[in-house]
C-alpha cells in the first residue's frame, strides 16, 4: 500500500500539474509518520490490545487509500497519503511483536513473514501498472482500498482478541535484558538506519530507474534462504555478507546498463531484502518480550524515517541535475555503515539468547 505512489506519481503529478521530481516530495510525510507513528502504536498496543490494533491498521490503510482516490486537490491527496503511513505504521511494532512472542524458530517465522511482504513490494509496481494501463491512478488506490476492507473483515473474524498482558504468559515479566544487549541495539540502530535509506531507495526508484537505464529491453527465495541461516549460523556472519553483497551489487548497478543492470540489480535486491528479518531476530535474542514492541517501534522509527528522507533527498537531487546513478553510488556508500554495524555486534552463547528461554 505504501509503495502504490511510487508507480502511480508519474500520472497523478500530471493531473495535478507537477512533474515527477515535483509530485514525489508530496508523498515524503506519509513516509515520515510511517517510522514516527510507530511508538504511539506500540503503547497503545501495550494498553489496548496487539490483536485490535491489528483491526484498526486493515481498516484504517483500506479508508485512506479510498480517500487518496478521491482526493480533488493535491493537500487532499497528500494528506491522504500521509494517513496512510500513519495507519501502516502499526504493523512493524504490533504486527511483528506478535510474530516473534513465541519464541520459537524465530528465523524462519520471519523468513516466512519477509516473503510475503517482499511479494506485496514486488507486486506494488506490477498490479499498479496493470491498473494504470488499463485504467488511471485513481483506481490504483480504490481498488487496493476496497480490498484492504474486505480483507479487515475476514482478518476479524478469523481473529481472537486477547488483552496484550496475556500475551505469552509463560514469559517471565521480569526476564532481564541479554548481556551486551547496549552493543547489540547499537548495532541495530547503525544497520537500521542506513539499510532503511537503502530499502527505500531501492523499492522507490527501482520502477523509474528501469525506465530511463532499460531502454532496449526474486527476491523472496533470499528472505527465507536468509532466515534459515540465521536459525544455523551467527547472526553476525550472515549480517557481514549481506553487508559485503550490497555494497558490490549496489555500485555496479550504478555504472551498467540494459540486461547488465537488470540481473545486477535482481542480486542487489536480492541482499537488500536478505537483511529483512535479521535486526527483529538479533533483537528477539536480547530483549525481552515484554519490551520489544516499544523497541521495535523505536528500531522502525530510525529504520522508516530513514526510508522517508529517499523521497525529498531524491527529489532535490534530482531537481539540481543530480542522475539516478548517483543516487546508486550513494547507496553502496551507505552500505559501509551496515558492515560497520556487523562488526559491532557482538557473539552471544546460547544460553545467553532470550528467545531460546521462555521460563
Amino acid at each position: 500500500m505504501m509503495l502504490i505512489f511510487a508507480k502511480a506519481a508519474y500520472d497523478a503529478g500530471k493531473y495535478f500539474g507537477l512533474t515527477y521530481d515535483e509530485i514525489i516530495a508530496y508523498g515524503a510525510v506519509g513516509f515520515l509518520f510511517f517510522g514516527a507513528f510507530a511508538p504511539l502504536a506500540a503503547h497503545l498496543s501495550d494498553k489496548i490490545s496487539r490483536s485490535f490494533l491489528m483491526i484498526v491498521y486493515h481498516f484504517g490503510i483500506g479508508l485512506s487509500s479510498i480517500l487518496a482516490a478521491a482526493a480533488t486537490n493535491l493537500w487532499l491527496f497528500a494528506m491522504s497519503l500521509s494517513l496512510i503511513g500513519i495507519f501502516a505504521a502499526i504493523y512493524h511494532p504490533v504486527g511483528i511483536t506478535m510474530l516473534l512472542s513465541k519464541n520459537k524458530n524465530n528465523g524462519v517465522r520471519m523468513g516466512i513473514n519477509g516473503v510475503f511482504g517482499n511479494m506485496g513490494v514486488a507486486a506494488a509496481p506490477l498490479i499498479t501498472g496493470l491498473i494504470l494501463f488499463y485504467g488511471n491512478w485513481r483506481l490504483c488506490f480504490l481498488l487496493p482500498g476496497l480490498f484492504c476492507l474486505f480483507y479487515g473483515l475476514k482478518f476479524l473474524s478469523a481473529l481472537s482478541i486477547e488483552p496484550s498482558g496475556k500475551i505469552n504468559s509463560k514469559v517471565n515479566s521480569s526476564q532481564p535484558f541479554a548481556k551486551n544487549w547496549h552493543r547489540a541495539l547499537s548495532s541495530i540502530a547503525l544497520s537500521t538506519l542506513s539499510a532503511g535509506f537503502i530499502f527505500g531507495a531501492m523499492t522507490f526508484i527501482i520502477p523509474r530507474y528501469f525506465e530511463t537505464y532499460l531502454s532496449n529491453i526474486s527476491t523472496s527465495v533470499a528472505v527465507v534462504f536468509v532466515g534459515k541461516m540465521i536459525d544455523k549460523f551467527s547472526p553476525k556472519l550472515i549480517l557481514l555478507i549481506i553487508s559485503v553483497g550490497q555494497i558490490l551489487f549496489i555500485y555496479f548497478s550504478s555504472i551498467l546498463e540494459n540486461w547488465s543492470l537488470f540481473f545486477m540489480t535482481l542480486f542487489a535486491m536480492a541482499f537488500v531484502f536478505g537483511q529483512v528479518p535479521i535486526n527483529d531476530i538479533i533483537l528477539s535474542r536480547y530483549i525481552p518480550d515484554k519490551k520489544r514492541a516499544k523497541i521495535l517501534s523505536i528500531k522502525y522509527v530510525l529504520n522508516l524515517s530513514a526510508g522517508a528522507s529517499v523521497l525529498p533527498i531524491c527529489s532535490l537531487m534530482m531537481q539540481n541535475g543530480f542522475e539516478m546513478r548517483q543516487i546508486f553510488s550513494m547507496m553502496s556508500f551507505m552500505a559501509v555503515l551496515i558492515l560497520l554495524a556487523a562488526l559491532l555486534l557482538p557473539k552471544q552463547l546460547e544460553e545467553e539468547r532470550l528467545d531460546l528461554n521462555t521460563s
